[in-house]
């Protein structure tokens, strides 16, 4: 280290994404002065004070004390760094440009966390991406506040420090009072987590099998769903039993989602998520709220419904260009945000649930209700969402009013539990065919065209039956291919090898509209 200048690693995060940041510290003669340059936001400038006061609280001769020019760069000059998580990095800095701590070997480590002015040091945003960091650039030890350091702790084979304090981090850099390294986080999701989450279990609702039956291939493939009923049938209490019978998360899902929500700070004192997530946005939810971006661009609800589902309640009161907005994460399962000088991408693979009136009054259709729209309100209400939208929905089912014979029926107390492990057993059987063919996807929704036609080979029947369907009912060529994705996931609940003519003819019920 030459006199009087420190080096040392922090981290920048960028949607998702940790960079590495160059904190250097350097002290110069001339008037009192402390600077801190490199393209830092508001939060940033005002980390002087912070380390002022956390310093002076710590028993450390503080840089308002010292009779020199103090200048902090933080490089690379050319990215824009926001927040509040240099402060440790810059307190460390000075104290080593000082002499005020012994010198140790900062190459490997990244310190990252904001400093009260007593010394604590409070939790961060983004402690998952930030470890993550780490482990590509080969940094083994990373020193962040303690609240955060069993979320960092689920990424192995480096060390994590949670820090309480400053005072607490001096010992341990000076070898007076080691801090123990945190001990790995181990994944066990609670199997039972995601069954109360929405407050709906599948068992709990009456009748509607047909419903039912939608909503498990839903499941079982990842499919998108669309629930056309008139009000009161049912349509949010089936949308939010949905998550109850979703297969549990894997490690590698777990760390996706836990990433996204610790960037987005929703993370609320958990290690991680351990249940799929149920994102059910208001209808003036605006774009950016939707699908991320903003100043500093966060992760929208198309993100944080990631490996989980997505509820649009009345989805034609959406707003046009929000609900357009939604069809390049449909496709792609990703979601790109950009920015003048670079783009961010947010991971958005979820599953689309959205229920809907068949006209503004809610009882076009119904048996026992008179409608009292017009033919052109109907027509205007519908096509509020478009065409290209509904095309890339898999499921569309008709929800029609609960009899009240089937409200009188006992309920099934074991029926989530038989639908689960079926939905289970066919997620299964979908991983081990698109691993023994090197596919990198999970689920049969993600399945691109040219894998449905390597993959999904119809008996004769059922080819036969798809040929004639395609040619006299005019569906498109994408509606077609997710005809065949719901007919394999059908066969797969059903364990079978091949796609069968009934597979196919169940498949293709589920396209209620004309193409």
């Amino acid at each position: 280290m030459i006199k009087n200048l420190a080096k040392l690693y922090s981290a920048e995060l960028e949607g998702l994404q940790a960079r590495l940041i160059e904190v250097e510290v350097d002290l110069n003669v001339g008037l009192h002065s402390f600077n801190i340059v490199g393209l830092g936001d508001k939060a940033l400038q005002e980390a002087k004070e912070r380390v002022n006061s956390a310093l002076k609280n710590s028993d450390i001769k503080p840089p308002n004390k010292e009779n020199r020019k103090i200048t902090v760069n933080l490089a690379p000059a050319d990215i824009k760094k926001t927040g509040s998580q240099y402060d440790l990095a810059i307190a460390v800095g000075y104290m080593l440009s000082t002499e005020q701590i012994k010198f140790f070997d900062t190459e490997g480590k990244i310190f990252v966390g904001e400093l009260a002015l007593d010394g604590r040091i409070r939790g961060i945003n983004g402690a998952l991406s930030i470890a993550k960091l780490l482990k590509d650039n080969e940094f083994k030890e990373l020193f962040l506040p303690k609240e955060n350091a069993r979320e960092a702790a689920l990424i192995k084979d480096i060390k994590i420090f949670g820090v309480d304090n400053l005072k607490e981090l001096i010992n341990h850099l000076e070898e007076r009072e080691l801090i123990k390294k945190e001990p790995e986080t181990e994944f066990l999701p609670d199997p039972s987590a995601s069954s109360g989450l929405a407050g709906t279990d599948i068992s709990e609702i009456k009748g509607q099998e047909h419903a039912k039956r939608a909503l498990t291939i839903a499941a079982a493939g990842a499919h998108n769903l669309l629930m056309i009923g008139s009000p009161g049938a049912g349509k949010t209490m089936l949308a939010q039993a949905l998550i109850s019978i979703l297969p549990p998360l894997d490690l590698e899902e777990s760390i996706a989602i836990t990433q996204i929500y610790s960037a987005a700070g929703l993370l609320k004192n958990r290690d991680f998520i351990e249940h799929r997530p149920f994102r059910a946005p208001h209808h003036t939810a605006s774009p950016v709220s939707m699908i991320g971006g903003g100043q500093n661009p966060r992760p929208g609800e198309v993100s944080l419904a990631h490996s989980g589902v997505l509820f649009l309640d009345e989805m034609p009161e959406f707003r046009r260009d929000l609900l357009e907005a939604l069809r390049q994460p449909l496709e792609s399962g990703s979601i790109n945000v950009a920015r003048a000088k670079n783009t961010l991408t947010f991971p958005a693979r979820f599953s689309l649930v959205a229920a809907m009136n068949p006209c503004p009054c809610g009882y076009w259709g119904d048996k026992e209700k008179e409608c009292k729209c017009g033919a052109h309100e109907v027509s205007r209400y519908q096509k509020k969402v478009s065409g290209p939208l509904l095309d890339r929905i898999d499921i569309q089912v008709e929800v029609p009013r609960v009899r009240l014979e089937d409200l009188k029926k006992q309920r099934d107390e074991k029926l989530s539990e038989k639908i689960k492990q079926s939905i289970i057993n066919a997620r299964q059987i979908q991983k081990e065919r698109f691993k023994s063919n090197k596919i990198q996807i999970k689920t049969n929704a993600e399945m691109s065209s040219r894998q449905v036609d390597e993959l999904i080979n119809p008996e004769p029947k059922a080819a036969t039956l798809a040929k004639d369907l395609f040619g006299k009912s005019l569906i498109s060529a994408r509606g077609y291919y997710r005809i065949l994705k719901i007919a394999r996931t059908i066969a797969d609940l059903e364990k079978s090898q091949d796609v069968e003519e009934n597979h196919l003819s169940e498949a293709f019920q589920y396209r209620i509209r004309k193409e």
